[in-house]
């Protein structure tokens, strides 16, 4: 299992076991470089760890526990953890600021705890049946534990629905994702076992006035990056030209000395965002700026590899795994990346287009077979079914389903019932909330980007031995976000209002004013360029003809006919 894993952790390798508990890490030295933060660690043969990211206000803690007496034997973050546990017990888990997934085992009062961050930035996986735990950072460490799995019967529909397998499943039989925000407590005596919910991002204080927004706004921001620079190993910040990039980018560039900024740039004119990233490195004075080419060529010789680094299927990672090999390549170990302002700030056409969903849904009959008749002339409108299933999984698919039960059913050679009913299995919680904004941003968070966007950058970031960082998920500045009203947040949807307001001395004009354009690989350019070539990666049927010649026509998406070739390289470990 820890063979299975190496990528991620390349500078160390430990283990720890007794007559009931066998833990296993791999090391990324991050803090405190030394052997002193080997892993496991034990503290005084009553708790061990096996800790994977980062705790930023490991200091601020230490500093406490010292008050209190504790004597330390590191620099780590991983003792601070052993000893805030050791003095004020789970409660603790709350106060913790950063990224991470933790196995701790309390011996003394014969416990293991799987504790996992407020909002699922580290994975942790587990299975928990018949007296036996097992647990891993990737699920390809289960296939090393043990070859006979199940497989999920149902993860082939759930991906082509959602473009991921949405939490908490997998594509194998009761191996789950852990909650964010909780833990997992485990009795070792009669292997009882509780999961509890510790996340508190709820702030109580409401911001009365927008000057007073913008300020605390602006403070969090300020704060959340320059925790996210606390490194003993190389550290950059990923820029790619929008603002969310450029702005970690010169907030970096005044709380710390020499960054590097990292940039992937294309041949296709169109998908080259450099002369944004100019306009950024102009304002910086310290910056050592790297730029890689990524081209065609590089995409077909790494697409072998890409597939083995991306863990879970998915329609995205292609452009984490390139800007995290160049990352590594370039000596870094940790970067920060912009994720999480979209969903946070209302970076997405889904804040405007969820006004539309009640009035479809409320007024449009027969959803399932119109979409079906009005959908061959627009492939668009397909998805118009989705809104058969009420509350938020119905919503998301209808914003961002990749294929609709008709068509999944045709792919898979399956009753279109099985599809809709697996759909209906999914369940996302979002708390009643009368702003549809606000709905949306929890509807992105809770789907798009924990089951996507920082599953697919954690994994690929680590299959190259890079720790990525998201400032804008900091505890703190959630907490802030939230002491806002969604009137006030969500005012100007074209240019992430209260970002962009509190920070209009420091970003270019340029890039404040221009219209959202995501980190976008040319994809679609280089399949096109090579038809015969990827048509040899995927299944074909009639349904998978029918969307080869609605991309080449340029009526589907490419995301749909790449999700056929991620299909089948995971169906393929099945057969």
């Amino acid at each position: 299992m820890l063979d299975a894993v190496a990528h991620g952790g390349p500078d160390d390798s430990g283990q720890y076991m007794d007559d009931v508990v066998a833990l296993g890490h791999r090391r990324l030295s991050i803090i405190d470089l030394s052997s002193a933060g080997h892993q496991p660690m034990v503290l005084g043969d009553e708790l061990i760890i096996s800790f994977n990211g980062e705790i930023y206000n490991y200091q601020s803690l230490k500093k406490e526990l010292q008050g209190l007496g504790v004597i330390f034997k590191t620099q780590t973050d991983t003792e601070v953890i052993l000893h805030a546990y050791r003095q004020w017990g789970t409660s603790v888990f709350d106060r913790f600021e950063g990224i991470f997934a933790f196995a701790l085992y309390d011996k003394e009062r014969h416990k293991l705890l799987l504790v996992r961050d407020h909002i699922g930035v580290k994975p942790l996986y587990y299975h928990f049946a018949n007296k036996l735990l097992v647990f891993g950072s990737e699920v390809r460490v289960f296939a090393e534990f043990q070859k006979t799995w199940k497989e999920n019967e149902n993860w082939r529909i759930l991906f082509l629905a959602f473009g991921s397998i949405p939490h908490p499943y997998t594509t194998i039989q009761d191996v789950y994702q852990l909650n964010p925000g909780s833990f997992i407590e485990i009795n070792m005596v009669d292997f009882s076992y509780a999961v509890h919910q510790y996340k508190q991002l709820k702030n109580t204080v409401t911001l009365t006035n927008s000057h007073e927004e913008l300020e605390a706004i602006k403070n969090a921001v300020r704060a959340a990056v320059k925790k996210n620079l606390i490194s003993d190993a190389p550290l950059g910040v990923f820029l790619s030209g929008g603002i969310d990039s450029s702005l970690l980018t010169l907030l970096a560039d005044q709380f710390h000395e020499n960054i590097k900024t990292l940039s992937v740039n294309f041949d296709e004119a169109s998908f080259d965002e450099y002369p944004y990233q100019k306009l950024v490195l102009e304002k910086t004075n310290s910056v050592e700026h790297i730029s890689y080419r990524v081209s065609e060529h590089m995409f077909w010789e790494s697409l072998p590899d890409i597939w083995k680094a991306m863990d879970q299927p998915t329609i995205d990672g292609v452009n984490s795994y390139f800007v995290s090999k160049c990352a590594n390549k370039d000596g870094l170990k940790v970067v920060l990346s912009g994720l999480g302002a979209d969903e946070i700030f209302g970076g997405y056409a889904s804040f405007k287009r969820i006004k539309w969903i009640k009035r479809l849904r409320s007024f449009l009959p027969f959803k399932q077979s119109l979409s079906r008749i009005i959908g061959y002339r627009n492939r668009a409108y397909q998805r118009l079914m989705y809104l058969d299933i009420e509350g938020p999984v119905g919503d998301y698919l209808f914003l961002r389903g990749i294929h609709t039960p008709y068509v999944i059913s045709g792919l898979l050679d399956i009753q279109e019932d099985k599809v809709w009913k697996a759909i209906r299995e999914v369940e996302v919680e979002v708390p009643f909330n009368s702003d549809d904004r606000e709905y949306v941003s929890i509807l992105e968070t809770r789907i798009y980007m924990t089951n996507q966007l920082l599953r697919d950058t954690d994994c690929m970031g680590m299959w190259h031995g890079l720790e990525v960082r998201v400032p804008y998920l900091d505890v703190d500045l959630l907490r802030q976000v939230h002491a806002i009203k969604p009137s006030d947040r969500y005012k100007d949807l074209s240019h992430k209002y209260l970002l962009t307001k509190s920070f209009l001395d420091l970003i270019p004009v340029e890039i404040a004013k221009r219209e959202k354009k995501g980190f976008t690989f040319p994809i679609m350019v280089w399949i096109k360029d090579n038809p015969e070539r990827f048509k040899q990666l995927i299944d074909k049927n009639v349904t998978a003809e029918r969307i080869i010649k609605g991309f080449e026509g340029g009526l589907d998406h490419w995301s749909k006919y790449w999700s056929l070739a991620v299909l089948k390289q995971f169906a393929s470990k099945w057969q």
